[in-house]
């Protein structure tokens, strides 16, 4: 079992060489798991350590929120959807966009066929599981383009506040459950429903898709030169790690399994998961395209009268200063 201490720590190096190495510490979205394999491959690789950096990854979890451990300086850095960044951005932690792994959204709605639901046109008086803790916003901003109330009602639908499992679907106490293509989708399939029992809308086929598993730091932090160095390098050897991953899946969910503390995750899931994982990765250098984050902002800014966000913060939310340095 692996521990998860720093990179150049994990290579046995002496006491003085370990120091010597910048410390960065990231802190994670969710569990260990193939969702973040990048980091994990560029730790194993030795990545990290041939940028001088001794890097401690920190787990997730369902009673762990990334923002607020980067505002208590528990990390320098982490992995977070840009909904809730943008959010948190808004109610005054000024977090900055300095990486964009995941270049496609991965969310989605998945509903049992029995219900009857063939098109989002057929929500209205049904009750879909949700994600919260800064998850829910993609999906509020969704039901606000369609223009279909949150808060029940024949024309509106009744959020469910979904814990992080598929139980309400199996156990049909919701019409639809929010998944991941990676992850929850096939925790469904492996419970007994198949495919053809399901139906799902992918929010990237919805046109409401917002970026997911970006990087970002507090912008006060940006003002320091040895900083912005050191995150040129934790980028640049991250990104390493990330084509690493798409490139080899298999071992590179084998090298999470390694990690996993817990011993909660499967061979078979995790390899399943890095397959799903490279496909929203691919396409991405790391740096943020700006498209992109104009169609998240926009997508969130599309609330009606409580739209997630009041306003369009613009280019103060993210840099290329690092991934331009970082790819160069």
């Amino acid at each position: 079992m692996k521990y998860l201490i720093g990179a150049a720590a994990a290579l046995g190096l002496s006491s003085g060489a370990a120091l010597a190495a910048d410390e960065v510490t990231l802190q994670l979205k969710w569990v260990t798991q193939a969702q973040f394999a990048g980091y994990y491959v560029a730790l194993e690789k030795g990545f990290y350590e041939e940028e001088d950096l001794d890097v401690t990854i920190k787990p997730g979890g369902p009673d762990i929120a990334p923002t607020q451990v980067i505002a208590g300086g528990g990390a320098d850095v982490t992995v977070e959807w840009m909904p809730a960044a943008l959010a948190a951005r808004e109610r005054g932690l000024p977090l900055v966009n300095i990486a964009q792994p995941f270049k496609s959204s991965g969310m989605m709605l998945t509903c049992l066929k029995e219900t009857g639901i063939t098109g989002p046109e057929d929500f209205p008086g049904r009750t879909l599981g949700v994600w919260f803790f800064g998850n829910e916003y993609p999906f509020l901003s969704w039901m606000s383009t369609l223009g279909i109330p949150t808060e029940g009602g024949a024309d509106g639908v009744e959020v469910l506040k979904q814990g992080f499992n598929v139980d309400p679907l199996l156990q049909k106490q919701a019409d639809c459950i929010s998944t991941m293509t990676y992850n929850e989708y096939w925790q469904v399939i492996d419970a007994g429903l198949s495919a053809d029992e399901l139906i799902t809308f992918k929010y990237e086929d919805q046109g409401v898709a917002t970026l997911e598993d970006g990087l970002y730091v507090l912008e006060d932090r940006l003002d320091d030169p040895a900083f912005v160095d050191q995150m040129t390098r934790f980028v640049r050897a991250s990104m390493k790690g990330w084509k690493y991953a798409e490139e080899n899946p298999d071992e590179a969910a084998e090298i999470v399994l390694e990690y996993d503390e817990t011993g909660a995750q499967t061979e078979t899931h995790q390899k399943r998961m890095m397959g799903e994982i490279a496909k929203l990765t691919a396409g991405s250098n790391g740096a943020l395209d700006p498209a992109d984050f104009q169609r998240t902002v926009n997508t969130l800014l599309a609330g009606g009268s409580d739209p997630v966000i009041s306003a369009d913060p613009g280019e103060a939310a993210w840099t290329h200063a690092i991934t331009d340095a970082a790819l160069n």
